[in-house]
């Protein structure tokens, strides 16, 4: 059934007194890398009517009048008395400014932080700010006595959160979210969703597992039954398991034996994405980030971090022609507090010239510092090609931090232990050489894969293991297509150094390679001895590696005499 790719908004009674009102989209909204699978999102907004009225949340620009319009439909807005907003998006901006037309009276109720941005960015209005502080409550009457937890990290330094006691809902905002649309309000069947769930942590959540850990630890001092969360379907069935895998998500991020400090400003949310993008090409390589946002972080945050990690990355825009005040002034910090042991990488975007990037990739050359990337440099928005090369520059990045912590490492002499025969005997399994191709608008990826199988008849289905940190496996979620090119023994070996090879962040992988185009779109080998056109249904995590289940729709043999190349390994632990 093919969606209707429009905007609505989809009213539903969540709990006593309580609507969601889910302002929905099929399409993606703009390019940044937790909408990259493509499946839509909500932004829900939340009506609380008690003896008092709060509307929790706000869409953006683009779903604006359809939301008031909703909204107006179902309630007088000069009955609102409270607009409660978790965090502060530029975004948002044009959706309050409309509301606050049609009820000037509203009292905006928001963080300490978000109150300031608010006032920076809203100087021609005159509305009622009420600054949340520790302990308040807000009593809507009939019951409604509204609790705040404060849960700030990095990314969003005035994120608050919301309780019920009465309905026992919690409003998350940016936790336990996803980008979906569909017509599921609650997350019936859940199992299905938590793909997209783990994507959106990677995505957004990881970088910030330190400050996540204590937000979570907060929230588990209120009995909910219900996350009202900011995007995607509410969570009501699998709120035991989603809380109990983001504590062993975070778990994960917070003992990675290698860190990377993140120290980033950002004018107008450019510099932050870029970022984003790089932290989770980072975190899927196994090393962890200490995302830090320079405009809010104390000194001494940052002092710790560089420190503590064993390497770092800066980012900046451009504003006339310098870094911001809190860029210099963390570069400073960064530049006392670490060696020349430790790897550096430089990013930022800028609308004109860019001169902020130049300061800081001068400034750590001159000290002496090696770069795990090339500078990376964004002229205004980045699009998806940009973020999937950002993405590369971060795994890249980490790899080469695991590179240099192995050569430090004393090598053990190889011995005759369990462990060792197990290894032999591992990598006599032996499996097909293939190239992985797919290619999604502007993005396209390929790998060389020998650990390919067959795994269903009905329907024909294979699965191919991804490593974790590489640059396709972001390329390879349920519904991606791509396809699986067979190599021919004898004719394989030019192939297999193409795809065998580093490449650049973005660097094109098809150049000199002859190849035409599958009808999913997908690069075919021309030297191939067979290709099999696939549909990604599910994928699973297995320790390092992403096993990937796929559907065979469509396939062709292209050399009938050939024989299918063979990767004879010695050693189960490595390829």
């Amino acid at each position: 059934m093919k969606l209707d790719r429009t905007k609505d908004v989809q009213v539903f009674p969540v709990a006593d007194n309580t609507r969601v009102l889910r302002s929905r989209t099929w399409d993606r909204l703009k390019f940044e890398i937790e909408y990259a699978l493509k499946k839509g999102t909500t932004a829900n907004s939340y009506l609380i009517e008690g003896d008092k009225t709060a509307l929790i949340d706000i869409p953006g620009e683009s779903f604006s009048d359809i939301f008031l319009a909703a909204l107006t439909q179902r309630i007088d807005p000069e009955t609102i008395d409270y607009l409660i907003l978790g965090h502060i998006n530029p975004n948002r901006l044009t959706t309050l400014k409309k509301l606050l037309n049609l009820a000037p009276h509203i009292t905006v109720v928001c963080s300490n932080p978000g109150a300031i941005a608010l006032k920076n960015i809203l100087e021609e209005i005159q509305f009622e700010i009420l600054v949340i502080k520790k302990e308040d409550n807000l009593d809507l009457g009939n019951g409604h006595n509204l609790n705040f937890i404060f849960t700030p990290n990095p990314r969003y330094p005035d994120l608050l959160c919301t309780y019920d006691p009465k309905t026992q809902v919690l409003y998350t905002d940016k936790l336990f979210g996803m980008h979906v649309c569909g017509d599921r309000v609650f997350d019936e069947g859940w199992t299905i969703d938590m793909d997209d769930r783990r994507y959106y942590f990677d995505c957004l959540i990881a970088p910030h597992a330190r400050q996540i850990t204590t937000a979570l630890d907060k929230l588990a001092e209120k009995p909910a039954k219900i996350y009202g969360v900011g995007h995607g379907g509410l969570v009501k069935y699998s709120i035991k398991e989603l809380t109990s895998n983001y504590r062993e998500w975070l778990k994960t991020q917070n003992t990675r034996e290698i860190t990377t400090a993140l120290i980033y400003a950002s004018a107008y949310g450019n510099t932050t994405t870029i970022a984003q993008a790089i932290a989770r090409g980072i975190t899927k390589a196994g090393v962890g980030v200490e995302a830090i946002n320079a405009e809010s972080a104390e000194p001494e945050t940052i002092k710790v971090a560089v420190e503590k990690a064993q390497g770092f990355i800066m980012g900046s825009p451009t504003l006339g022609g310098h870094a911001p005040t809190q860029i210099q002034t963390a570069l400073g910090i960064v530049l006392n507090n670490t060696n020349q042991t430790k790897l550096a990488g430089v990013f930022g975007s800028y609308g004109w010239s860019g001169e902020a990037i130049d300061i800081l990739e001068s400034k750590f050359r001159n000290a002496g510092y090696s770069f795990g990337f090339e500078p990376i440099r964004v002229k205004f928005k980045p699009t998806d090609a940009i973020l999937k090369a950002c993405e590369e520059a971060g795994t890249d990045f980490a790899q080469a931090l695991k590179k240099a912590l192995r050569a430090r490492t004393p090598k053990i002499s190889q011995g005759t232990s369990g462990t060792d025969r197990t290894e032999q005997a591992m990598g006599r399994v032996i499996g097909s050489l293939c190239v992985v191709t797919t290619k999604q608008e502007e993005v396209s990826g390929a790998m060389l894969a020998s650990w390919v199988s067959q795994a269903t008849f009905n329907p024909p289905g294979l699965t191919v293991a991804v490593a974790k940190e590489r640059a396709i496996e972001s390329l390879l979620h349920p519904g991606a297509r791509f396809a699986l090119n067979i190599l021919q023994q004898g004719k394989h070996i030019s192939l297999m150094k193409q795809f065998l090879k580093p490449f650049a962040p973005g660097e094109n992988r098809f150049v000199g390679v002859d190849t035409e185009e599958a009808e999913n779109g997908c690069p075919i080998l021309s030297e191939a001895l067979a290709y099999i056109e696939c549909r990604v249904d599910n994928r699973i995590e297995c320790g390092d590696h992403w096993l990937v289940y796929a559907v065979a729709e469509k396939g062709k043999l292209l050399q009938s005499e050939g024989v299918t190349a063979v990767h004879h390994r010695k050693s189960g632990s490595h390829y």
